[in-house]
């Protein structure tokens, strides 16, 4: 079993500094595919290093499986990383980055060869595997680094933020390789980045961190829809939600809405009790239109995610409803 628990784990770097990391608890179930996100700052990588070894908690401890690892060496850990950089080694070919950590461990020639087939075949590198990195675009270095890991069989893989040197694009086929991957070998998978778009589509469950604490814990959707606080409401979603502040909606509490909640119309009748805006600008999408528009109540900026192509006038005064059903209130 590969589960993953963190208890009350903790990171100060220095005395007298704010905590890295603080009060980190959590369950991470064999098999399960683990998001950290978070902005720059928050002590979601400090986090990954702590389970990996690379970092020694100040209080706490971390398990996998049943086993206390909280001071074990990385390489007793039964985990393999993967990072940013994909750390090659510039002078080996791909077949030996691949193999080179088991030819360490002696493991047997047929099996090196075994894995090392495995891997390759499973990321389509086999045409590769004679090449050097540095005759590879960025996208196959970080399958091999990949392969790499893989051909470990560990019981977790880590991985930080390991698509962030790539481009859009590249980005995009990653993510679908590296969801692949996980159902193929249903390991446990913990994975960091800043990218709230991997998150979302990657984990299982996601972890959003700020100033090294835990602000919430649950699937995508859930966290999409039901956010625990304003940060989370704030920092996911693109564009993120609409705050109002008391007094604009509620007179007494915060309202979030998603962009996708709003709708605008035209030439609207004004009542006292009706919501306006007057539109700031647009953005066109194709698929979809972003209108950024300013409410009359209270001042406040907003966005409305509306389908199709939508033409509005800077200056144009919007008759604003929100969909309450999917409304979120904050004390």
């Amino acid at each position: 079993m590969s589960e993953v628990k963190l208890e009350h784990v903790g990171k100060i770097y220095s005395r007298g500094d704010a905590p890295a990391v603080e009060d980190f608890s959590l369950e991470i179930k064999d098999g399960e595919f683990l998001v950290l996100v978070g902005p720059s700052g928050c002590g979601k990588s400090t986090t990954l290093r702590m389970i990996a070894g690379l970092e020694t908690p100040t209080s706490g401890k971390i398990s996998i499986g049943n086993n206390d690892v909280t001071n074990l060496a990385p390489k007793d850990r039964d985990i393999a990383m993967v990072f940013q950089n994909y750390a090659l080694y510039p002078h080996m070919s791909v077949r030996q980055n691949m193999s080179f950590a088991l030819k360490l461990r002696k493991y047997p020639r047929f099996e090196i060869k075994r894995r090392v087939k495995a891997a390759s075949e499973a990321l389509g590198l086999e045409p590769y595997l004679n090449r050097l990195p540095k005759a590879l675009s960025g996208g196959q270095r970080q399958r091999v680094a990949l392969a790499r890991a893989i051909v470990r069989e560990p019981a977790v893989f880590l991985f930080d933020e390991p698509l962030s040197n790539l481009d859009a694009k590249m980005r995009v086929e990653m993510r679908a390789e590296i969801i692949r991957l996980h159902q193929q070998l249903g390991a446990t998978m913990i994975y960091v980045t800043h990218d709230q778009t991997e998150a979302m589509t990657m984990g299982d469950r996601i972890v959003v961190m700020n100033a090294g604490k835990i602000q919430q814990v649950a699937a995508p959707l859930e966290i999409y829809r039901h956010p625990a606080n304003t940060f989370v409401a704030s920092f996911i979603g693109t564009p993120p939600m609409n705050l109002f502040a008391p007094g604009t909606i509620l007179p007494d509490k915060t309202v979030g809405i998603r962009p996708e909640n709003i709708t605008l119309e035209r030439a609207p009748a004004i009542s006292k009790d009706s919501l306006h805006g007057k539109v700031d600008f647009i953005e066109p999408l194709g698929p979809e239109t972003l209108v950024h528009f300013t409410m009359f109540s209270g001042k406040a900026k907003a966005i409305a995610r509306l389908s199709g192509f939508r033409q509005f006038g800077r200056g144009e005064i919007v008759g604003v409803k929100f969909d309450s059903k999917e409304a979120v209130i904050f004390p």
